[in-house]
């Protein structure tokens, strides 16, 4: 029996934000993967090394945990004034699909140096010292992202100071600005309301507060399911019938938003809508052991990736969080306290985020002009990833 050999694919294997992906100049692809469709998917789910029954990954890149099954690919960017593409796809763990409806906020902090050093930005609006403005397309969304790059003698500056809750070492603080950041082909609120009703067979009637801003996200109360808004992954990851509550939720959410028909096809969209539940300020120890006072934070959020409370923050999860929170009624900003505010900082489980965001209200419709953060960025490990080449 004679098998295909296999090949190799460029790749650079980078840490942005609370995230790790595999990144791929789209040029670099096979041929037959430089266009959307089962070839492409194909190649990204054996690089990552899914679908894993074993749901570990370990035949592939992927790290077993939502944050860590990632690709991106970039390419030159086709958008009037702006640097580079930026293509992201979620690949499930255990199953054979990857999920294109949405961003990823954290790596995102990773597209401009990459960008940088892939020649996608003009020599020319390289500083020798000081600080890179990319310009970034998101083609899943179609909204446009400014990263802040800091540069030294010429070159992306990775190392730093710039600590980050979730991450294990310091490193050079990359800002990002998250440009009219809501939906633009809806309202930001997609029922219209601030707060609705939602119920959810064999849970109740919630309130919840679903906006299109960063990402979908269902916000809910976390004492109207139980819980206090200081839970780790743990306490929600070991728990099934947990799981199936918050995936419920959901699914249900997913429909009232009008991103799906019905709720049979939330299982085919696990990246988007995102839920997650809020909380007043509270005292709690992270998952790193650290103390996180009340007086810290303005606000408790715990957020669901792929079916698992993720151990700290998506990043346009957290642009939805700053851009709720800056909204007066809502689930976030009444949690927080209510009133008005352009920044809020969040407790998450890897302990704390501080997200500024700026909204307005115009003839009765809220819209969100700006939501910004800062993050940091590592290359891990770059060259070649193997594939066999007759598994895509």
């Amino acid at each position: 029996m004679s098998h295909a050999p296999q090949i190799k694919v460029p790749a650079t294997y980078i840490r942005g934000g609370t995230s790790k992906g595999v990144f791929f100049r789209l040029d670099d692809l096979p041929e037959r993967a430089r266009t959307p469709g089962p070839a492409r998917d194909n190649l990204l789910l054996r690089v990552i090394g899914s679908p894993d029954p074993y749901q570990k990954q370990t035949d592939g890149m992927g790290g077993a945990t939502s944050s860590t099954s990632k690709t991106v690919i970039l390419s030159k960017s086709t958008q009037p004034d702006h640097d580079v593409d930026y293509l992201f796809g979620q690949v499930s763990i255990d199953k054979p699909f990857v999920d294109w409806s949405g961003n990823c906020g954290n790596l995102t902090a990773a597209v401009g140096a990459f960008a940088i050093n892939s020649g996608f930005v003009a020599n020319d609006r390289i500083p020798e010292n000081g600080t890179a403005v990319v310009r970034i397309w998101q083609a899943n969304i179609r909204k446009t992202i400014i990263a802040n790059v800091p540069i030294t003698n010429g070159e992306v500056q990775e190392t730093g100071d710039f600590e980050l809750d979730g991450v294990t070492f310091p490193a050079a603080e990359v800002q990002v600005e998250f440009m009219d950041p809501a939906d633009g082909e809806g309202s930001m609120f997609p029922t219209g309301n601030l707060v609705d009703e939602l119920e959810v067979p064999g849970v109740g009637t919630l309130q919840a507060t679903m906006i299109n801003a960063g990402i979908p996200t269902v916000f809910i109360n976390a004492e109207a399911v139980g819980y206090k808004g200081t839970e780790l992954q743990d306490d929600i990851n070991s728990d099934p019938k947990a799981l199936a509550m918050f995936e419920s939720i959901r699914a249900h959410g997913a429909v009232k938003m009008g991103l799906i028909q019905n709720i049979e096809e939330a299982a085919a969209r696990q990246h988007t809508p995102k839920v997650a539940f809020v909380a007043p300020s509270a005292e709690y120890t992270s998952s790193s052991g650290k103390k996180i006072a009340a007086g810290d934070i303005d606000v408790l959020v715990r957020a669901l990736s792929m079916g698992k409370l993720h151990h700290a923050m998506m990043g346009t999860a957290a642009v939805a969080i700053a851009t709720a929170a800056a909204i007066p009624g809502t689930l976030v900003n009444l949690a927080a306290g209510g009133g008005d505010r352009t920044s809020v900082t969040f407790g998450h489980p890897s302990g704390t985020l501080q997200v500024g965001a700026e909204a307005k209200e115009i003839n009765g419709q809220w819209t969100a002009t700006k939501a910004i953060m800062s993050r940091s960025a590592r290359i891990l490990m770059e060259g070649w990833v193997r594939v066999p080449g007759d598994s895509f």
